[in-house]
């Protein structure tokens, strides 16, 4: 009160006051309550004493006549039984008489008996008959009773013997085998030494079943192994042992059938008839331990089918590819590399998208094992995609030549085998199942794969889409590149063997252009007719050169008009030395730009690379005036010839004059033709290409 009065106001004072007050009322209106239930009880206690005092009065007078009657029958009865000793004594003897007679009317009876249960085959009942007669047999059996001994004896041989056949019959159903044995047991035969026969039919049994598995079979087996355990209790490790070997070797039947790629469905109909099958041999021997053993087998096996299943796409999108159409005479059919290209982008695709239909059958549904496996599967699942893109950008790399595998030689052994086509399919594989496969397996992974995380953290996600799709962008890069590189070096190679066999330095006048250029336009064919084939194009812009010019016009040029003024070698070698001053002062031209994944980019790159590795082989050489006057030939009727065909014209251009140039710089008397004499022959040559190709056009 005194804590209450001073941290308190007048008015929590008086909030505290009404409610005391009430709680006063409550204890008041509660006591009195519990006043009138006990005054309720003390009158129903006060009618009850009354009530016994009423019902005692007259119950001694009644007790002491019930102790004389109990007196008077108790007086009578041993009267009764003094009168009746003698007679009861009597009695008694004779009984005794009598279950002897019957006993030894049994004994001489017994191989009647026996014999008649031989018949009706009720050899429980004769067991039981021999068992009750054997102690009498033991005692009087050499005196009266021997021939009864002898007789019941053969006739429990012939039971013992019935007993064995029934116990070795496979036609037996087990429980009638079992009880064969306990009768044999209770005439005490050695049924322990039959236990090592029996154990062998129980495996030959076993292994029919590995053969051909039944509902009923395996129901069977179990009451089998129910009364083995029964018969012979010290059975109990051979049984586990059995047991554990008979799923032992079903479950190698199934890792058997995975190498056909069995679907999913027929997969888990196996696992789930063996986990059935586990769980109804478990009720019987649960030290086996065979659910849990069946669970760690299914996990792996799971495992392995979805390992086996990626193994499996990853061996039909290499067999796509390694049907990849190569160059004839430089030229491929017409849309055969094409639908090359869409047979293996649909491998992919396709490919996944039926692998997570498959996969999904391992999650959908509800059995017990399914349930514990979910996470898991999800998980493998996941894995399976990254490692089998990982491994596929691998096997890309050995198929393009640009890796070795164990069993191959190095590289630049197995390059030359390698179809370019192959390579720049590749390239464009690669593109494709980053901006499409990648993406659809994400997609799908997330809608129906959601979950799973029973691997550890520490080693992050399962797939990274990111990382893949990285991957997959640099290997196409290295594959456009390798494609760019062989084709350049392909060429080169025949380029330097063709240039290399004229004697520059002897060379007579132009007639024609050189076979060098006819050779570098059929390989350059090939190149385009595999792009064109694989890759996408874009839209060429329109050029002045490409509308209404022509050739003549095209080449009435500052070059042509310096090419006029020239009458000796003094002012060429003049204009030699102006045009090296001239380019020291012109701006730089960018030949060599980022190669693009369009038809353009990569024949652009090509045929830049073609030119650059002429021009060096042009600086090797030695030309005499004809000579240098057929390179210039030459350079401009693949001027006119490969405009069509580049995005890059400008670029193109600029080589064939370095081409030029170069030419210029090794001869001895660099005069160039006349410009009429170069029409002359330049469409000389192009009549001459028309006539042979009239439908070109």
């Amino acid at each position: 009160m005194n804590v209450l009065v001073q941290q308190s106001n007048l008015e929590a004072l008086l909030q505290r006051h009404v409610k005391m007050a009430a709680e006063i009322k409550n204890l008041d209106t509660d006591l009195q309550m519990l006043v009138y239930e006990n005054y309720n009880k003390f009158i129903s206690a006060t009618d009850t004493i009354k009530r016994m005092k009423t019902n005692i009065v007259g119950m001694e007078a009644n007790m002491e006549q019930l102790l004389s009657k109990i007196t008077s029958v108790q007086s009578r009865s041993d009267t009764v039984n003094t009168s009746l000793f003698d007679k009861r004594e009597n009695i008694e003897k004779l009984h005794r008489t009598r279950n002897l007679l019957r006993k030894v009317q049994f004994i001489y009876d017994l191989p009647t008996r026996l014999n008649k249960c031989i018949k009706t085959e009720a050899y429980a009942d004769a067991v039981r008959f021999f068992t009750g007669a054997k102690p009498i047999f033991e005692a009087y059996g050499d005196t009266s009773f021997h021939d009864c001994k002898k007789a019941s004896e053969e006739a429990i041989d012939l039971v013992t013997q019935h007993l064995k056949t029934k116990l070795y019959s496979d036609s037996e159903p087990i429980e009638s085998r079992a009880e064969a044995v306990v009768l044999l047991k209770q005439l005490n035969f050695p049924v322990d030494s039959l236990k090592s026969n029996l154990l062998e039919k129980l495996e030959d049994c076993l292994l029919n079943f590995q053969k051909e598995p039944t509902q009923a079979s395996i129901g069977d087996i179990s009451k089998t192994f129910r009364a083995y355990l029964i018969i012979f209790p010290d059975s109990e490790k051979r049984l586990i042992e059995l047991a554990q070997a008979l799923f032992s070797n079903r479950y190698e039947t199934v890792r058997e059938n995975l190498r056909k790629r069995i679907p999913s469905t027929d997969l888990l109909a196996m696992l789930r008839s063996l986990w059935e099958d586990a769980t109804a041999i478990d009720e019987v021997i649960p030290e086996a331990a065979l659910p849990a053993f069946s669970l760690e087998t299914t996990r792996d096996i799971i495992r392995q089918h979805i390992a086996t299943a990626f193994l499996h796409l990853q061996s039909e999108i290499s067999d796509v590819l390694a049907r990849t159409p190569s160059t004839s005479n430089g030229k491929l059919e017409e849309s055969q590399l094409q639908t090359a290209m869409e047979t293996s982008k649909v491998k992919v695709l396709q490919g996944c998208i039926d692998l997570l239909q498959e996969f999904h059958h391992l999650i959908d549904g509800n059995t017990e094992l399914l349930v514990k496996l979910r996470d898991l599967v999800i998980d493998w699942v996941q894995e399976g995609f990254q490692d089998f893109f990982q491994k596929l950008d691998g096997h890309f790399h050995m198929l393009s030549g640009r890796s070795k595998s164990p069993s191959q030689e190095m590289e630049s052994v197995q390059i030359d085998k390698v179809p370019t086509a192959l390579v720049l399919m590749l390239a464009q594989l690669c593109v494709f199942i980053e901006q499409t496969a990648i993406p659809k397996v994400t997609e799908e992974l997330a809608s129906s794969f959601s979950g799973g995380g029973a691997r550890s953290y520490e080693y992050g996600p399962p797939f990274v889409p990111g990382e893949i799709c990285r991957l997959y962008r640099s290997s196409g890069e290295k594959f456009l590149h390798h494609y760019i590189n062989m084709k350049t070096q392909k060429i080169s190679k025949l380029l330097n063997k063709r240039f290399t066999t004229p004697v520059w330095i002897k060379h007579k006048e132009p007639r024609e252009v050189n076979m060098f250029v006819d050779l570098l336009l059929l390989e350059f064919n090939g190149v385009v007719s595999e792009v064109k084939q694989v890759l996408p194009g874009l839209i060429r812009r329109h050029r002045h050169s490409d509308s209404t010019g022509s050739t003549t016009s095209s080449r009435s040029n500052p070059m042509r008009e310096d090419m006029l003024n020239r009458s000796n070698t003094h002012r060429a070698r003049s204009q030699f030395l102006e045009n090296h001053l001239a380019k020291l002062f012109e701006q730089k031209m960018e030949i060599f730009t980022k190669v693009e994944y369009t038809q353009e980019s990569v024949i652009s790159a090509v045929l830049k690379l073609c030119l650059k590795s002429l021009q060096e082989f042009v600086r090797l050489q030695t030309f005499n005036r004809s000579g240098f006057q057929q390179i210039q030939l030459d350079m401009e009727f693949l001027k006119t010839s490969l405009k069509e065909f580049v995005d890059d014209e400008a670029a193109i251009s600029f080589l064939l004059k370095e081409v030029n140039n170069a030419a210029h710089e090794r001869c001895l008397d660099p005069i160039p033709l006349e410009p009429p004499i170069l029409d002359k022959l330049i469409s000389a040559k192009l009549a001459k290409i028309k006539e042979q190709s009239p439908n070109m056009q």
